[in-house]
């Protein structure tokens, strides 16, 4: 099966892209301004598209607290942040994560919503594969209190394709397939310390070489108030898989350029996109 390139290089700008790690808490209104002072930082270094963290606005105490604060589609102080923002700087901004109503009255949907630098949305994609661990005293079950998605999304921007997905989803690498060619996938996440430790780095450079594109891996990075500790180590990843930028733990900002030159010359130089038989 032939994967056709999203636009022809030349077709297509460079641009700088930035992550923003967070260290998110319990509070809506704090995380808001902490993830506004964190864009205004990216804006200010030339950065055109910004991603935050899957649930950026909220780490709750409990796993209930994210059902309290879920916004319908389409409206909400959160979504209105997000419009504002990316209208604010004229930049395409990738809410990472927020909690929306879902079909059953105790869940949410854990979704990303793109917004184009007039503060329109372009895109929505619910988290399709739920965490599940158990390792001790360390127990996760995103299904108990998230309805999982059903479909991938991508939009497109003038610097190319931008394929959507969350934390757990980068280990299905047939999710990044059924999007097709895309220049950048952003991957917000808030990735435990014990699974991070062991698997973030290997799993996003696969998922950059794979698909030779650019990854923006955008994550929680800290201690957080109910006791958990996201792993961090948001960074920028080339289409070999060599890492531009990276930011270990705390808040801060991960800057990096989308050239399609380096996208171009590794799909040139490996042509496995076209190899593909399956």
């Amino acid at each position: 099966m032939n994967l056709p390139p999203s636009e022809t290089p030349s077709a297509l700008k460079n641009a700088r892209v930035a992550a923003v790690q967070m260290v998110s808490t319990p509070r809506v209104e704090e995380n808001l301004q902490t993830a506004a002072a964190l864009v205004a930082e990216a804006v200010a270094q030339g950065a055109e598209l910004v991603a935050l963290p899957e649930y950026f606005p909220i780490m709750g105490l409990g796993d209930g607290d994210k059902i309290k604060v879920r916004e319908a589609d389409g409206g909400g102080p959160i979504q209105d942040f997000l419009a504002q923002t990316a209208r604010q700087h004229g930049i395409w901004l990738v809410g990472g994560s927020i909690p929306l109503i879902a079909s059953d009255a105790g869940k949410v949907f854990n979704s990303c919503i793109a917004y184009n630098p007039q503060g329109e949305r372009v895109a929505r994609y619910d988290k399709i594969h739920l965490f599940g661990f158990e390792n001790g005293a360390e127990r996760y079950n995103e299904s108990a209190t998230i309805e999982a998605g059903s479909r991938t999304a991508a939009f497109a921007t003038p610097f190319g394709r931008v394929g959507l997905s969350i934390c757990y989803d980068m280990r299905f690498p047939e999710l990044y397939r059924a999007l097709g060619a895309t220049d950048l996938l952003v991957i917000p996440a808030a990735f435990t310390e014990t699974t991070g430790r062991a698997h973030w780095e290997i799993l996003l450079r696969a998922r950059a070489i794979e698909n030779q594109c650019y990854v923006l891996a955008v994550a929680q990075g800290g201690k957080h108030e109910n006791g958990r500790e996201t792993h961090g180590n948001s960074m920028l990843i080339d289409p070999w898989g060599v890492i531009l930028d990276r930011k270990l733990k705390g808040p801060g900002i991960v800057l990096g350029e989308l050239d399609h030159a380096r996208i171009a010359e590794i799909r040139a130089s490996l042509p496995a996109l076209r190899h593909r038989v399956m």
